[in-house]
């Protein structure tokens, strides 16, 4: 192999280095405390979500069924702002420029260490999976692999792609280092860089999420052939309040989790999944329904890191999410993208979830997207 351990720790450093730039970007000047009114008035806040990443689809149903108007004080205005990855919705928050943020784990843990800008916090899980936001393509031309195993130890001397700052480059360099793969190079690239790349035959692989796999799956520039069911390895979403909003209107962060939870047990039942997919599709440009649908409900086989639960709904900060996040926090230090190796104990806030599960007598998970055939989604249209 031409490419040494100590080669891939510089890649891995340079990552770190890049995410911690990324986020800090805002820090020239301490975002001052914004002003959310009292509590029971009206409120103006937008909210960064990713219709392009199928684990935080709740934010595409809270903005297309508007499930919110039912909880917030009347002659309130929510705008929502796409963030094509979770960096990107942080990044506005440490600007005070939204409040409210959709993000996969690895941005949304990263958020909570950025005090020293603007304090977030977690407030609620969004969903938990292990083929969401850790799925590795591969080359039309590559070898039909028997197993995902067999498909990762191809990835040893190849040359790699993920979006770093991602919950995908935590995944990618979590799987390098667990089963002993040193790709030739492991690239920065976005997911438009990245569909360039599968298109001119630049690249060996790429570390993606849904909703993107399936879409190049689908349209033959790529096939899928690992994922965290794999490796046992667990992706999550998470959502993200700023500080500023929790502590001056706690009737608002009550009624948004309110609405977050009827989100997702709209996603939660199969018989929402067409129109779920219509939303997801109406929402982000470049998308099919099928190929919305494949994301979140569609069955993948196992030999390719096909889970037979495609998400599922903690909605709170379950013993499972908490330790999808100290094992990530724990990570993501050693590698240094973070300061720390344990989150202080108040960026992750559980007890609005708690105690809305236990008004509205539920208990967690509140639901499971189970995966379907695709014969279904064909009765189903």
């Amino acid at each position: 192999m031409t490419f040494s351990i100590n080669r891939f720790r510089r890649v891995a450093a340079h990552a770190a280095m890049a995410i911690g730039f990324a986020m800090a970007a805002p820090s020239v000047a301490l975002a001052a405390e914004k002003d959310y009114g009292k509590p029971g008035e009206p409120i103006n806040i937008t909210i960064g979500y990713q219709p392009y990443y199928t684990a935080s689809w709740s934010g595409v149903v809270m903005r297309g069924k508007k499930m919110y108007e039912k909880y917030l004080p009347k002659g309130s205005n929510v705008e929502f702002a796409i963030g094509l990855q979770g960096a990107v919705i942080v990044n506005a928050m440490l600007a005070g420029k939204q409040d409210i943020g959709y993000v996969g784990d690895m941005p949304g843990i990263v958020s909570t260490t950025k005090n020293q800008v603007a304090d977030i916090r977690i407030v609620g899980t969004l969903g938990l999976s292990t083929d969401q936001c850790n799925i590795f393509l591969a080359k039309m031309d590559a070898p039909d692999f028997k197993s995902g195993k067999e498909a990762i130890q191809w990835l040893d001397g190849k040359r790699v792609a993920v979006p770093k700052g991602s919950c995908t480059d935590r995944f990618a360099q979590a799987v390098f280092k667990k089963e002993k793969v040193e790709p030739s190079a492991y690239l920065n690239q976005n997911i438009e860089v990245i569909t360039s790349g599968f298109r001119a035959n630049k690249l060996d692989a790429a570390v993606i999420w849904e909703p993107t796999a399936s879409r190049l799956v689908q349209e033959g520039l790529a096939k899928r052939i690992a994922s965290g069911a794999t490796v046992n390895e667990f992706d999550g979403g998470f959502l993200t309040m700023r500080a500023d909003l929790i502590k001056q209107r706690p009737d608002i962060v009550k009624a948004w989790l309110n609405a977050e939870l009827d989100a997702q047990l709209f996603l939660a039942d199969p018989k929402n999944a067409m129109e779920v997919a219509r939303l997801a599709s109406e929402q982000a440009t470049g998308f099919t329904e099928k190929m919305m649908w494949a994301s979140m409900y569609g069955k993948n086989p196992a030999s390719a890191g096909g889970a037979d639960v495609r998400l599922t709904l903690p909605y709170t900060i379950t013993p499972d999410v908490q330790k999808l996040i100290t094992e990530s926090t724990t990570f993501l230090h050693s590698i240094k993208s973070i300061h720390v190796d344990t989150l202080r104990p108040e960026a992750v806030m559980p007890e609005f979830t708690q105690a809305i599960l236990k008004e509205r007598g539920l208990t967690a998970p509140i639901g499971k997207v189970t995966a379907m055939d695709e014969s279904e989604f064909k009765q189903q249209q």
